[in-house]
């Protein structure tokens, strides 16, 4: 099992990158709250790895922090709940927002993630309401996420976005979140990981 990967990024797109490991380009999906800390490519990066296994496929999913994957780890023991999934909740949600929707079990917000559905909902809540406790505050790249920009190759609206029907929302959906999203004049409409989180926001919220 591959636990923690050191090396060089040398290709990011999305929620999906490539670590150049001594010669050995290993394929990465890694949530949102991750790619906005990446390096520029051709810099190093250390990722917390989590290797999923099936018949026609082995994945790699990465992070910053070692607890998101712990968090990620719980999620994709609940029933319904694959690695893909699970990468759209963090993506969608920071640990400690998805800590307080579970503890007030708010199964409508849950629901406007992209592929949970009302059981899904449901059995998150129970099976993991009282199992993040310990996460009690933002993990430390939530904190930072928010004020790294990316060397835009798109404007930051574009990369927007990418990144939400990335996560599964659909085209007009995202474009209509992020058109929302740049709206508010306290919004840095020039750092793609502010739009993506102004955009998100008001996705759960509608």
């Amino acid at each position: 099992m591959i636990s923690r990967l050191s090396g060089i990024l040398i290709d990011k797109e999305s929620a999906h990158i490539v670590l150049d490991v001594q010669g050995v380009g290993y394929a990465v999906d890694v949530p949102l709250t991750t790619y906005y800390q990446l390096p520029s490519t051709n810099e190093p990066l250390t990722l917390w790895t989590h290797m999923a296994v099936r018949e026609d496929a082995h994945q790699l999913f990465g992070f910053h922090e070692r607890e998101q994957r712990s968090v990620f780890l719980l999620l994709i023991k609940v029933s319904g709940v694959g690695p893909k999934l699970a990468l759209t909740i963090l993506s969608g949600m920071e640990v400690s927002a998805l800590r307080n929707c579970l503890q007030r079990e708010d199964i409508a917000t849950l629901t406007r993630i992209p592929g949970i559905g009302k059981k899904t909902a449901e059995r998150l809540v129970i099976e993991l309401r009282d199992k993040l406790d310990k996460f009690s505050v933002s993990l430390p790249g939530e904190q930072k996420a928010a004020n790294v920009s990316l060397v835009p190759e798109a404007t930051a609206s574009e990369e927007a976005m990418s990144a939400l029907v990335a996560l599964g929302y659909k085209p007009v959906e995202a474009q209509r979140a992020v058109n929302a999203a740049l709206k508010d004049s306290a919004l840095n409409s020039d750092d793609t990981a502010s739009v993506v989180r102004a955009a998100l926001k008001g996705l759960l919220k509608s």
